[in-house]
């Protein structure tokens, strides 16, 4: 009994087990100002740091539209490398006004932050994260990136204090 016991509790330390941190630099990260109309709508996933959900994922969208109640709803989309497509469907709320702090949430009562860390003026890409480091995203409308604009987002990262080279990018 004691070792069922010993292995149970070892598989729920496994499971509650965080992301590690990809962040280098302990400043803490800037949220760029954000309007909500202009942020609604689909994104494309050009790059990210690798998560246990989104661990088969060769690419991804995000869809973000007005809910009737003045939050948000996040349909996310995973496309697989063997053909299938993974959905989840949740809600973001924003903390506050000005800012890109968003809090999301997928599985019932559990929120997550998300920060617009940076994005264009135009609203044609953005970099979003979260406080701790451990997750992070370069979304943009377009469905690939060239080359240049990659290395824009590079530098970009470096200067939140991330390594490029940790991040997946998407056909690449």
């Amino acid at each position: 009994m004691r070792k069922l016991i010993s292995l149970l509790a070892i598989c729920a330390a496994a499971a509650c087990a965080g992301q590690p941190v990809n962040r280098s630099s302990t400043a803490p990260l800037p949220v760029a100002a954000v309007e909500t109309g202009a942020y609604l709508g689909l994104w494309h996933e050009a790059a990210r740091l690798p998560n246990r959900f989104e661990r088969d994922c060769v690419a991804a969208t995000a869809q973000y539209d007005l809910r009737p109640e003045g939050a948000l709803s996040v349909r996310n989309t995973c496309y697989r490398a063997e053909g299938g497509v993974r959905e989840v469907v949740g809600r973001a709320r924003r903390t506050s006004e000005t800012e890109g702090r968003l809090k999301v949430s997928f599985f019932g009562p559990f929120w997550a932050d998300y920060w617009v860390l940076a994005r264009a003026e135009d609203y044609s890409w953005s970099i979003v994260g979260e406080p701790s480091g451990r997750y992070l995203w370069v979304l943009t409308r377009s469905a690939s990136v060239s080359q240049s604009e990659r290395a824009d987002f590079e530098d970009r990262l470096r200067a939140l204090g991330y390594d490029p080279a940790a991040l997946i990018w998407n056909g690449a």
